[in-house]
């Protein structure tokens, strides 16, 4: 009985503008925010600002939404509200799979990296993809399932991860105590 009276509750709040409004809103004058206070591109201590800036760009973005006034398939709200339940799903993924590493030793090296570092590009472009599902970019790659079907087309990602994975295990080891990719990538997530 509880959890139908949440789940009106919940739909009353829809009803008023939670997703369409108030947490898109939200969401991006935090996002600008935290980015302009970080980066002090106004200079120190003009918090004002950075404030009055978020305020602009999230109102910007929400209005039109509400509005009608974005093209069908460009609207920004329409798009993170599409893409933000699968990047959830990848930062749980992600936390789990640093659990993981965690209980079987943090000092773990993966591709002459850090697990950090792999894992970071992973979800990098797999949260490229989901925004850009979202945003209707892979629409043209439809012809490609269509024509070899999605038995074949799974067939093929298959082949191409054991590939991945092969070489991963059966490639030589270099010597040299050089840098490659990924311990350059996971230095990017360090902290100084």
């Amino acid at each position: 009985m509880a959890s139908y009276q949440l789940a009106n509750f919940i739909q009353t709040l829809d009803s008023w503008g939670l997703t369409d409004i108030l947490l898109p809103f939200l969401l991006i004058f935090t996002v600008v925010f935290a980015i302009l206070q970080k980066t002090q591109i106004l200079g120190e201590d003009k918090k004002n600002f950075n404030v009055v800036i978020a305020l602009v760009l999230g109102a910007l973005t929400v209005t039109p939404h509400v509005t009608g006034n974005f093209p069908m398939g460009y609207d920004p709200v329409d798009i993170i509200n599409s893409a933000l339940p699968g990047i959830s799903i990848v930062i749980i993924a992600v936390i789990m799979l640093f659990i993981l590493i965690g209980l079987w030793g943090g000092e773990a090296k993966w591709v002459g990296g850090t697990p950090s570092a792999m894992i970071a590009l992973i979800a990098f472009a797999l949260v490229v993809f989901i925004f850009g599902g979202a945003a209707g970019w892979w629409q043209g790659w439809d012809w490609f399932v269509n024509f070899f079907g999605e038995d074949t087309v799974s067939l093929i990602v298959i082949i191409l991860v054991f590939g991945i994975i092969i070489w991963f295990i059966t490639k030589a080891e270099t010597k040299s105590p050089g840098e490659n990719l990924f311990s350059k990538f996971g230095d990017l997530f360090r902290k100084p």
